[in-house]
């Protein structure tokens, strides 16, 4: 399996720098600052990227055990809100918040959300991040006319 890389460079101090992050494939590069991350600020932030992994992964590994199981899923949709708290005298990523829909035909509620809490715990984003408490809540969407 190919080692996936990162990057980011900070220049300045905390408050007032600015950095730059960038995935080794170019898929993605742009702008982090103190105020995209503590505040509402433009660019993106650690927190994001990794909501934006899990989400990816969670998706990925969902659909990967609908169809292991036998069940052929149309979409699966996942949101991940990244909880960063202050803590003590740091700040910590508390909790992360999954959120996803999904359409599959011919599954019943129980073995779906059997499937998506077997995800969520089989996720290799979910294994990196065991120290955070990650809550799900999977909704299964019927197909319109179905």
């Amino acid at each position: 399996m190919p080692v996936r890389t990162a990057e980011a460079e900070w220049k300045g101090n905390l408050l007032e720098g600015q950095g730059r992050m960038k995935l080794g494939t170019g898929a993605y590069e742009g702008p982090y600052s103190f105020k995209s991350r503590m505040e509402e600020g433009p660019g993106t932030n650690p927190e994001e990227l990794i909501g934006a992994a899990h989400a990816g992964c969670f998706s990925m590994a969902f659909s990967a055990g609908l169809g292991k199981a036998g069940f052929n899923p149309k979409r699966v949709s996942t949101k991940a809100a990244v909880h960063f708290e202050k803590v003590g005298d740091g700040f910590a990523i508390t909790r992360i918040d999954l959120t996803t829909e999904a359409e599959v035909p011919g599954i019943d509620n129980a073995k779906f959300q059997e499937l998506a809490e077997a995800a969520k715990q089989g996720c290799p984003v979910s294994k990196a991040l065991a120290g955070t408490q990650i809550n799900l809540q999977a909704r299964l969407v019927q197909a319109a006319g179905a």
